[in-house]
């Protein structure tokens, strides 16, 4: 059943638990009564809160949180899950994107994976040697739960499920895996396997950001990835860490298909990329504010620095 990818449509914010139940009884997702521990890992941003697009929805994690407890009992310890990157701190980014007030709501831990214990793996991707810091939490952990965004990126053409396991990689230079980016991310998911990937389409981003009211279950985080390149409008055999992850048996596409809403809807729905990169434009944007607060000696909110 790994390579079937559910499809709903979120109808408004108060039907978000339902429509998470309803996406993993179309894939026949059965939580292990066993679990007491979970790690449920967003897609954190910079600091840019979930209306633009970039980042996961605290209403989508708190649904799923509602749903393991409704499932495994209320004593179940979960933790949200983030790590520091080149350009952001996981702590103040969970302060300004509403998830202390969430924890606090749901009685959850907020980890920053960078400041715990990490275990050194190393991994060959394409005959390249990669090597990364990986935390202990996500290796120990009953259960893992992956929940990215959907949005276009300018290296990689989309960022989704895979992509947000790179999140996950403790240290805090990440940049210095961008010159090898593909290989990195299917490095990483040789070592990560999240037992249930959740796409928050909400709020997707691709030339700009729009309500797209998609949620996306599977338990196979490449077959989320090809469903959702084709929904943002590539070939997903011309995207480079999905071709590299089926050359390194990270993914297949035998059995792979979908069930609930007609993909091709959200296809045609979706904001497609222009000749110019969407990343350029928005750091074009940015750049242009910043070069404006410092003529008028203004400053800019910290919930739309990069």
């Amino acid at each position: 059943m790994g390579n079937i990818v559910s499809l709903v449509h979120i109808q408004s914010a108060d039907e978000i638990k339902n429509s998470i139940y309803k996406a993993l009884n179309l894939i026949n997702f059965n939580i292990n009564k066993q679990v007491r521990t979970v790690a449920i890992k967003p897609n954190l941003c910079y600091y840019w809160d979930a209306s633009t697009g970039y980042t996961t929805d605290p209403l989508i994690i708190a649904g799923i949180i509602d749903w393991v407890r409704d499932s495994c009992g209320e004593d179940i310890d979960i933790k949200i899950v983030e790590t520091d990157a080149s350009a952001m701190r996981t702590n103040l980014a969970f302060s300004i994107l509403g998830y202390e007030k969430l924890a606090i709501e749901k009685g959850v831990e907020l980890v920053n994976l960078s400041e715990g214990q990490s275990s050194d793996k190393k991994v060959y991707v394409n005959n390249r040697e990669i090597e990364f810091k990986v935390p202990q939490l996500l290796q120990e952990v009953d259960l893992f739960i992956n929940a990215p965004k959907l949005k276009v990126m300018r290296i990689t053409r989309i960022t989704c499920a895979m992509k947000n396991l790179f999140g996950c990689i403790s240290s805090t230079r990440k940049i210095l895996y961008h010159p090898y980016l593909n290989e990195t991310i299917v490095g990483i998911n040789k070592i990560l396997k999240p037992q249930l990937t959740l796409v928050d389409g909400q709020v997707a981003l691709g030339r700009y950001p729009i309500k797209l009211g998609l949620l996306m279950a599977s338990t196979d985080v490449f077959s989320i990835d090809w469903i959702a390149s084709v929904i943002m409008g590539y070939n997903p055999l011309k995207l480079d860490f999905l071709n590299i992850a089926l050359k390194e048996n990270v993914g297949s596409r035998n059995g792979l298909s979908t069930v609930g809403e007609n993909p091709k809807e959200f296809k045609k729905m979706f904001p497609k990329e222009g000749i110019v990169p969407t990343e350029y434009l928005w750091s074009l944007q940015i750049g242009l504010l910043k070069a404006y607060a410092k003529i008028v000696n203004d400053v800019i909110p910290p919930s739309i620095q990069d």
